[in-house]
């Protein structure tokens, strides 16, 4: 498969390791050096895109346009969604995006999802959600934190909001869940999901010990969006290998 890069930074480069060590050909890097053109995009069969908030959507629209299939990595354009999922509908496009594309991280929000059921209603317990990402991660909290908190929200009738600071855990009201955001050089991601009591802390983590995992998630969404069309997440992908 021919695989264009949008995004040559760190995750970039792990992508193009995975990526030939998986037998895919990388015909183009773009960066902000070299920003993404037309005929970058028609030499390949799929662009995997981890770069800035601002820049996603400007690249689904240009990509969906030459009816080539994109995997976005990139974080914090969510309120830009529907927008994108107008674009795909209307263009039959191929697109798949994941907050966190670790097979592992995945595997975390389902237990998540199911601590948080568990959790419901025991009201001696306050949950709160630590994220520590490298600086330049540019989204506080990261959008893993994000996914974290909404399968909270989702399965806990005790909180209806989030509410996030940077350095410290912020202040927080009847039903709010408290997040915290680290931005620390040189670390891959660390995420831990605390119940704490005055009795006992029960707390679940996820410790990233490089980025090769979130790297091979996207390699393999890449492979497995190629002959679809829709708008997919991690999740679907997910399903479908787990039932092969």
């Amino acid at each position: 498969m021919k695989i264009g890069l949008v995004g040559y930074g760190k995750m970039g480069k792990a992508i193009e390791e995975i990526a030939i060590e998986r037998g895919h050909e990388v015909l183009f890097k773009s960066n902000s050096v070299f920003p993404l053109n037309e005929k970058d995009i028609n030499s390949v069969d799929v662009i995997i895109e981890f770069t800035k908030p601002d820049l996603a959507v400007q690249h689904i629209n240009m990509v969906i346009a030459h009816d080539k299939p994109i995997v976005v990595g990139t974080t914090g354009w969510n309120e830009q969604l529907t927008e994108v999922e107008n674009l795909i509908s209307e263009k039959n496009g191929s697109l798949l995006y994941a907050s966190n594309f670790s097979i592992g991280v995945n595997l975390f929000f389902e237990l998540n999802e199911k601590l948080a059921k568990l959790m419901s209603n025991r009201s001696q317990y306050t949950a709160s959600i630590d994220e520590i990402h490298h600086t330049q991660k540019l989204d506080a909290p990261s959008g893993t934190a994000i996914t974290l908190a909404n399968g909270i929200l989702e399965n806990n009738d005790t909180y209806y909001s989030w509410v996030c600071e940077e350095g410290k855990m912020p202040h927080t009201t009847t039903g709010q869940l408290g997040v915290v955001a680290h931005r620390i050089p040189d670390v891959p991601g660390t995420h831990t999901v605390s119940y704490n009591s005055e009795i006992d802390t029960l707390s679940i983590t996820h410790q990233a010990h490089n980025r090769k995992g979130f790297a091979l998630g996207a390699v393999l969404a890449a492979e497995w969006l190629a002959d679809k069309k829709g708008i997919f997440t991690i999740k679907d992908m997910l399903k479908d290998i787990q039932a092969v």
